[in-house]
């Protein structure tokens, strides 16, 4: 289907956070926009306040209703959407045009400058990162984000040249059912290559080849700026490639970090250059070797050193991203989007970093049985980290229970001793009654609903 041709647009699952974004730019372009999902929640309340229509209910009834016509309507799905879905087969039947959230990202972007951001973690602040830097320096660019910028409140950017051909557009590549394949960009950033959804690659060697062939799509004389480790992606591939890390030998890296006052202050080596004094308020060494590949990408596009400079000191995050809800001397109180065990580890050794004479209380929601099954070991290995953990039971997602996979399998493989199972019924009450230092919340499921009531109650105590 033409761009052209659309009057309508319906998504299935609009209160995801890609969809979304999709969501807002066919309204910003002038389309009727409506969806459905399953649950409300703050984000498409705030869809709703932008007169965007959601519904919460599987109604085809109400489709008849509006009217809606098949060459005139573009169907947006997400692959967490089953193929039960009553609404998914009512547009099936009736020959409507659907398109997965990735295949329509890959029409937006087709013909501008891509700057395309994979990675099983660490991509939505990246990408995040980029934007902001572009944005800061006063390049018009556009931006799909896998999250809300703190900067700018949003997930989605509009730059003034969006669809022409000196365009640039910013989007998060996501690796879930191979979406990422769908995009042909100018610059890939791969922030890691560490297995992960294996309910749909089966195992991490298919997952890299997937990654390998993501990177085989870059444009000609385009660029693959790749962290060091993911060589195996590498091979073959026609594009310029670029290596980062954070301390290892690489093309571009960081070196001489120190923290003060919360603050990672660094500088950044490439073969022919040192950018030095560089200040980064986001809390993690993982996000200092995030920002490596964020200059990277920035010079490419041909920011100058002096204004990266100023764009690092200002970014202000990622919402969940290591997001502050308590800083006090009393009690800090932090909630991460962390849903593997690497980023799990990434999280907590970032907080150990930053108080590390404090005692550190963990709250975590594992988000997929298949997950929590193919994980395990290496989840409870990250949450041992901890000097005290809480695990909530396991968010299903779009996922049918695996007998055996439970919260209380993964707390049995946790090997300190303060551990225990909570419902979230009753973990505010459960943390009102501990001494809390710092706390962590950390989860991809519905567990950031928890986030405000914790808060108030906490700051009550």
């Amino acid at each position: 289907m033409k761009f052209e041709k659309i009057q309508n647009v319906y998504l299935l699952g609009i209160g995801g956070i890609g969809m979304s974004a999709l969501a807002r730019y066919f309204k910003a372009t002038g389309k009727k926009v409506m969806g459905y999902d399953k649950t409300r929640t703050a984000l498409t309340d705030e869809l709703m306040a932008e007169k965007i229509d959601v519904y919460f209910d599987e109604n085809t009834d109400r489709l008849l209703s509006l009217e809606l016509e098949p060459d005139s309507t573009l169907v947006i799905y997400t692959p967490a959407v089953p193929k039960t879905h009553a609404e998914y087969l009512f547009f099936i039947a009736n020959h409507f045009s659907l398109k997965k959230r990735s295949e329509v990202l890959g029409m937006i972007t087709e013909n501008g400058f891509t700057i395309a951001v994979a990675g099983t973690h660490g991509k939505t602040t990246t990408s995040a990162l980029i934007t902001h830097i572009l944005c800061s320096a006063g390049v018009d660019c556009s931006a799909f984000l896998g999250g809300i910028t703190q900067n700018y409140h949003t997930n989605l950017i509009l730059g003034k040249k969006l669809g022409e051909k000196d365009s640039i557009i910013v989007v998060e590549a996501d690796e879930y059912d191979r979406s990422f394949l769908a995009l042909h960009p100018d610059i890939a950033v791969v922030t890691s290559i560490d297995a992960d959804h294996l309910d749909i690659y089966g195992d991490k060697e298919h997952m890299q080849e997937s990654y390998h062939l993501f990177a085989k799509q870059v444009k000609k004389g385009g660029f693959l700026i790749a962290k060091n480790g993911t060589e195996k992606i590498q091979e073959g591939i026609e594009a310029k490639i670029i290596t980062y890390s954070l301390l290892d030998d690489s093309d571009i890296n960081a070196a001489d970090i120190s923290i003060s006052k919360g603050n990672y202050h660094y500088a950044v080596i490439t073969e022919e250059t040192i950018l030095d004094g560089l200040t980064l308020g986001l809390p993690g060494s993982h996000n200092v070797e995030n920002s490596v590949a964020a200059i990277a990408v920035a010079r490419l596009v041909g920011v100058t050193d002096a204004k990266i400079k100023i764009a690092l000191a200002s970014f202000k995050g990622v919402k969940r991203r290591f997001e502050y809800q308590i800083k006090s001397d009393q009690l800090v109180f932090i909630d991460d989007y962390a849903h593997h065990p690497e980023e799990l580890r990434a999280c907590i050794t970032s907080v150990r970093e930053l108080y590390p004479d404090r005692k550190l209380t963990g709250v975590f929601q594992p988000h997929l049985f298949t997950r929590t099954r193919d994980f395990a070991d290496g989840f409870a290995e990250s949450l041992s980290l901890l000097d005290e953990v809480i695990l909530l039971d396991i968010y299903p997602a779009r996922e049918q229970p695996i007998e055996g996979v439970t919260s209380g399998m993964l707390l049995d493989k946790i090997t300190i001793e303060s551990k225990m199972l909570c419902t979230k019924q009753e973990l505010v009450s459960e943390l009102k009654k501990r001494e809390l230092e710092v706390l962590l919340t950390v989860g991809a499921g519905d567990i950031d609903m928890l986030v405000e009531p914790i808060k108030k109650a906490l700051m009550k105590n």
